[in-house]
């Protein structure tokens, strides 16, 4: 990754932020809310939880025969990923709630979803909610050499069949946690003293990794192999298929936000200076989908209010519909862009669209 300052232009003549966020104020005063979460995410939470934890325990207690063990795998991979959009999010972005031992709580959920605290605060609040879309910058545009999700990354011959081939990756998101990315990703992000917060010290944060993660292996691997009478490579089978549904929900909830037609990739210029403001930049960078879809919206706990959720991480996504009315209204007064996809089909024909273009071999410069 690309250790080069970045710095977002003060200059708004428009004032757009400054309106913007006066409105929002305003909406919420008049309407005598709180930014944070209220009765229907903590609703939700026991929902997602449920549909999480439930079918596990049925595993571990009913002796069902492998095919019905399999189904409810599927249904915790869906839970997983809703425990992880709806509530690990929130907590983490401390718009759970207005207590602080709240919010950690629940953005501590994380353990049990294969991540950790530290990295995804480091990965998701810092650097992608910081330098949203920028090569180099935004760890969540990177895929190695398997993927080209930017026009700004080499091209490799294989990537011509990126479209193709690119689903069959994103299962892996949460199952590459659980094995290998937290520690790779612990490594450098202590190396370059990166934190949301307070630096934690090194000895707490690789103890609090390993310890989590013994008991992650213990709870999912452990347990079923002491309780279940079925075969080892039948649990691993099962962990890897809640493992691969969680992954391609929230891998696909990201990439249809970012990794589309209508999401621009800007660079600095050479003394790291960006173009636009902080704000103005995730107008150009982030894109909504589905949007008055309410199955969409209630699953993907507001993820596909992706514009508000860049602009306002401090507020619950529970408010986002209301809030997206400001924003638009706001974004199209100042002339600016407000991306969105109608439906979430059409996001999902513009990403693969998207990908199948990047795979494209680039003309050479003259």
């Amino acid at each position: 990754m690309n250790q080069t300052t970045i710095r977002f232009s003060r200059k708004d003549s428009a004032e757009f932020f400054k309106t913007l966020n006066k409105r929002v104020n305003d909406y919420f005063k008049d309407n005598k809310l709180k930014k944070t979460g209220n009765w229907r995410l903590h609703l939700k939470t026991i929902v997602m939880f449920a549909m999480f934890l439930t079918p596990y325990f049925l595993i571990l207690t009913l002796g069902l025969p492998i095919w019905a063990n399999l189904l409810l795998t599927i249904l915790m991979g869906v839970g997983m990923a809703g425990v992880g959009m709806n509530v690990m999010h929130d907590g983490n972005h401390g718009s759970y709630s207005n207590k602080k031992w709240v919010n950690k709580l629940m953005g501590g959920s994380i353990y049990i979803l294969a991540g950790n605290v530290y990295n995804w605060q480091v990965q998701h609040n810092v650097l992608h909610h910081t330098y949203t879309n920028i090569h180099e910058h935004d760890e969540d545009m990177e895929a190695g050499r398997v993927l080209r999700f930017s026009k700004h990354t080499q091209w490799k011959k294989h990537h011509k069949f990126q479209h193709l081939y690119s689903v069959l990756l994103y299962g892996l998101l949460t199952f590459n946690w659980a094995i290998t990315t937290d520690f790779q990703q612990m490594y450098r992000y202590m190396k370059r003293k990166l934190s949301y917060g307070k630096l934690p010290s090194p000895a707490m944060n690789w103890s609090t990794l390993v310890i989590t993660k013994l008991l992650y292996i213990t709870i999912w691997i452990v347990l079923p192999l002491i309780f279940v009478d079925i075969a080892w490579w039948q649990i691993l089978l099962g962990f890897f298929i809640m493992h691969y549904v969680a992954g391609v929900i929230l891998s696909m909830t990201f990439q249809l936000a970012h990794i589309v037609d209508q999401a621009d990739t800007p660079l600095p210029d050479d003394s790291g200076n960006m173009k636009n403001t902080w704000a103005i930049h995730q107008l150009f960078t982030t894109v909504n989908f589905g949007t008055k879809n309410r199955i969409v919206n209630w699953f993907t706990g507001g993820l596909n209010h992706q514009v508000e959720h860049h602009i306002f991480p401090n507020i619950s996504h529970v408010h986002y519909t209301k809030i997206s009315k400001i924003v638009k209204e706001t974004a199209k007064e100042f002339n600016l862009p407000y991306n969105e996809y109608k439906t979430t089909r059409k996001a999902i024909f513009s990403h693969f669209n998207h990908l199948k273009e990047l795979g494209k071999e680039p003309a050479l410069q003259v």
